[in-house]
């Protein structure tokens, strides 16, 4: 079947956070928040809007250092707070994404899993586990600060 992009596999990552659950939940809640830490390094988010709130919206676009602009966008499917955010989104390519956020606590510290689905297999995904990976330590740093 040359010429059709095979459907890549789900991407799992799992990340504990030294902030409770409460504290590492809001930092997905507004654009003041997310704006600091959803990309992955070295891009930055000069573009950032969200409306957090089931079937509400979101819209990112993300910079290189090279000029280049990654636009990302998506609906929020489900939220319960503290534990669970699930959102689509349409990544550059063409690629629609299925992500899962789960938030758990224990001892003082967040466990944080995100689980990602993916429409095929694009540059976009061969990179995700990178960019979620530095796009997470982000978060940490983000939520030192907090």
């Amino acid at each position: 079947m040359s010429g059709v992009a095979k459907k890549p596999d789900d991407l799992v990552i799992t990340r504990i956070f030294n902030a409770p659950r409460r504290l590492a939940f809001q930092a997905w809640t507004k654009a003041e928040h997310v704006s600091r830490w959803f990309a992955p390094r070295p891009l930055t988010m000069p573009s950032c809007e969200v409306d957090f709130r089931p079937g509400g919206a979101f819209r990112f676009v993300m910079l290189a250092p090279d000029g280049t602009e990654y636009p990302f966008e998506g609906v929020f499917r489900e939220i319960v707070a503290p534990e669970r955010i699930v959102f689509t989104g349409a990544v550059h390519d063409g690629n629609a994404t299925v992500t899962t956020i789960t938030f758990a606590e224990h001892d003082g510290k967040t466990t944080l899993t995100m689980h990602q689905t993916y429409t095929f297999e694009s540059p976009a995904t061969r990179g995700a586990k990178a960019g979620w990976t530095t796009t997470l330590d982000q978060l940490g740093e983000h939520l030192e600060r907090l």
